[in-house]
């Protein structure tokens, strides 16, 4: 079914309820925030973008993200959200790619897409939005089915093309249900807080918020700030908001150095990358039994396993240090195996890689059979990590398969940026890979080998990274050497590289 039934029926039911808030001023109850997209549905349905057609979003996080999202979906068409950190050209190339008759972004994004996409520019601040949502209803939402797709999500492989992950109606679903279940109930006094991007898994939050007729809160500051949360919370509480550990990590640093608790938050889901033990062992000494764990991919929304409340604030079961570094057990909805080359599943405690199967898994790549190929076999969505499962069914994870960066929860793809380096006529051959840090998780290091008789200094690489890819993937430092090292088949050796900057910082 379409989502925006769930907006429209919220909206009949507790039209007065609080629902769009930036900080502390309430935007828009539940009966304008439906009108307005249901303007927007009919507004896009003049322009003829119906059922099935793409309208991304390129804009940062905001109220009007959410009404221009219902309005995608009102009309019966596909939602493309594009990070916001992207560079203009990586935007234009999944515009592109994902054949997108509009996009609405906020204002600086829509001028820097000009020149760079044919799809019609809508800013959210401009006339043209406003007289959107105030365009004249024609109806409820386009009827979808369960296999209908609903959002689609770019997300980068190894080799540096993003692939659109096609999540359907029935996905969106999967995952909510499954929220309800194994993550955390959600009640109409209850709010999320938009802190992390709205394009990837905060606003994937969405739909369990909408449902329960809750308010849905952007910060004032559109982002990330742990003094802002901190003191937003406790005004509109009781908070639920999604983070990456790098961000738990500086909540924790800014309750500590002020004296408090984290009052006003509670449940904080993290996800997005490896929480080390310590700081997750002082999140729950100084903010309480207010953290759940997910694991889940843009192709299983948010959907493969969870670790409990209860497990993360446990020390009394004898392996409780055990559980609280594992990612959880599989959501309810899904089965989750640990498979060997083979694709058979291996022994309890063995590692291999993780495989998902279940209704949270998406359907596919969007036009691309062979990468949907590659990733689903025998009904099986192989995720690319490595990992094992105890007796129990917690899961583990080990390693990643592929080379993935994740810094401040973000995924930077090697590829990508070593692309973007050797596009300097000075750069004979470069690896890129993430460095252990505090602050990020991880940060990107640039090895670099120069051709016979050329030099390139880092202002130089900074300006072709700038020029073709977005800012937070630039290498926080450059290690020029005379040679990579490689095995006997020619490939680098990555793991050399990871260990030369054990010991070292950025």
């Amino acid at each position: 079914m379409n989502p925006a039934l769930w907006l429209a029926r919220t909206a009949a039911r507790y039209p007065d309820a609080p629902a769009l808030l930036r900080g502390t001023t309430l935007e828009a109850d539940y009966a304008a925030f439906a009108r307005r997209a249901a303007g927007i549905g009919a507004a896009l349905s003049a322009r003829g973008i119906g059922n099935g057609d793409r309208v991304a979003l390129f804009m940062k996080n905001g109220t009007a993200y959410l009404e221009a999202l219902y309005g995608i979906w009102w009309a019966g068409a596909v939602a493309v959200p594009i990070n916001a950190k992207l560079h203009q050209k990586e935007a234009a190339f999944i515009i592109g790619e994902a054949e997108a008759e509009l996009v609405f972004a906020d204002n600086r994004s829509a001028e820097a897409l000009m020149g760079h996409v044919g799809a019609a520019l809508v800013a959210t601040r401009d006339k043209a939005f406003a007289r959107m949502r105030e365009t004249a209803p024609c109806g409820g939402p386009v009827p979808l089915s369960d296999s209908d797709i609903a959002w689609l999500f770019y997300t980068s492989g190894t080799t540096g093309r993003p692939k659109g992950v096609m999540i359907s109606c029935g996905n969106i679903a999967a995952m909510t249900f499954s929220y309800f279940v194994d993550v955390d109930e959600v009640r109409r006094e209850d709010a999320i807080l938009y802190a992390a991007p709205m394009s990837h898994g905060a606003g994937l939050y969405n739909f369990m918020h909408v449902l329960r007729g809750a308010r849905h809160v952007v910060p004032e500051s559109g982002g990330f700030d742990a003094e802002e949360i901190l003191r937003l919370a406790p005004e509109v509480g009781p908070v639920s908001m999604f983070a990456a550990p790098t961000m738990v990590r500086r909540l924790v640093d800014e309750a500590r150095a002020g004296g408090g608790t984290g009052e006003g938050l509670r449940t904080v889901v993290y996800a997005g990358g490896p929480m080390y033990e310590a700081d997750i062992l002082e999140a729950v000494e100084v903010m309480g039994p207010r953290f759940v764990q997910i694991y889940g991919q843009g192709e299983c929304p948010m959907g493969i396993t969870a670790l409990a409340r209860a497990d993360v604030a446990d020390r009394s079961h004898p392996r409780w240090r055990e559980r609280l570094n594992s990612v959880g057990r599989a959501q309810s909805l899904v089965e989750v195996a640990i498979l060997g080359p083979d694709g058979e599943e291996v022994l309890r405690g063995a590692f291999g890689e993780i495989a998902v199967r279940g209704t949270t898994v998406m359907p596919g790549y969007w036009q691309n059979p062979r990468a949907s190929a590659e990733t689903l076999k025998d009904g099986w969505l192989w995720t690319g990590d490595m990992g094992r499962m105890d007796e129990d069914g917690y899961v583990t994870l080990q390693d990643r398969s592929k080379d993935v960066i994740i810094s401040g929860g973000t995924n930077i793809y090697p590829r990508e940026v070593e692309e973007a380096l050797l596009s300097h006529p000075a750069v004979h051959e470069v690896a890129v890979v993430g460095q252990p840090d505090p602050e990020w998780g991880e940060v990107v290091v640039a090895f670099v080998v120069c051709r016979p008789g050329h030099q390139a200094d880092e202002a130089a690489l900074e300006a072709v990274c700038l020029d073709r890819i977005a800012r937070f993937k630039r290498p926080k430092a450059y290690r020029f050497v005379d040679a990579l090292p490689k095995n006997n088949y020619g490939k680098v050796v990555k793991t050399d590289l990871r260990d030369m900057l054990k010991g070292e910082t950025t």
